[in-house]
């Protein structure tokens, strides 16, 4: 199962194969908290404004842990694999996070280093632009050298070489920077939700998880769209 961060404290139920969270009445209760005593139970208007912050695919990270568990992961989502191997042909996508920002989140630096292997992250953007910070110490000074990015919509950041161990984070996101196309989605499908996209920013965060064979050394590029 694909999970969020739900999952942790709320019975989760998704909706058919054919569903979506988005088609569900928004006052609707449909995410019951395993303590009662300590968390109230959830509409999809509640977890689609604020409350859902992550989903994972393929590989399920715990977060707790730090680590991908032993079981055999969810089949990580074959359109999201061929749009990031017809980009980034030298990592194998196994894993990902889909992080959902709103303005005024953050996320603060880290590194990703629970993967056995060392090819590139990929990051795509989605909706609003954000504010990226990465750091890597100089081995010659000994200083600390960073850089900051605005990451709009449609820019993918590959990192890798030494950026792949690098520190990053996020300490912004700009409100009111949603390309206008974008803006309304899902309301053309989902009238009620028009508009929801104008105020979040998506991140898809790709991974390869474990080595698999014929693979070729990654280059470090950033591409802007």
């Amino acid at each position: 199962m694909h999970k969020t961060n739900l999952h942790t404290h709320y019975d989760v139920s998704y909706p058919d194969h054919q569903g979506s969270f988005f088609s569900e009445e928004p006052d609707s209760v449909t995410f019951q908290p395993k303590d009662a005593q300590v968390h109230k139970p959830l509409t999809i208007r509640d977890a689609l404004e604020k409350k859902l912050r992550w989903v994972t695919l393929g590989g399920q990270y715990d977060w707790t842990k730090k680590e991908y568990p032993d079981e055999e992961p969810p089949k990580f989502p074959q359109d999201i694999a061929a749009l990031i191997k017809g980009i980034f042909s030298d990592m194998e996508p196994q894993a990902a996070i889909v992080n959902l920002y709103s303005p005024r989140d953050t996320l603060a630096m880290h590194r990703d280093v629970s993967e056995e292997v060392s090819e590139g992250l990929v990051s795509i953007s989605l909706g609003c632009d954000a504010v990226f910070v990465i750091g890597l110490k100089d081995r010659d000074c000994g200083e600390t050298k960073s850089m900051v990015l605005r990451l709009r919509s449609g820019d993918a950041l590959y990192m890798t070489g030494e950026s792949r161990f690098a520190w990053h984070g996020v300490p912004s996101v700009i409100e009111g920077t949603c390309p206008e196309y974008l803006a309304n989605w899902p309301g053309n499908e989902y009238p009620f939700w028009k508009d929801w996209m104008k105020g979040k920013r998506i991140n898809l965060n790709v991974r390869q998880m474990q080595a698999v064979s014929d693979k070729r050394s990654p280059s470090s590029i950033f591409v802007p769209v």
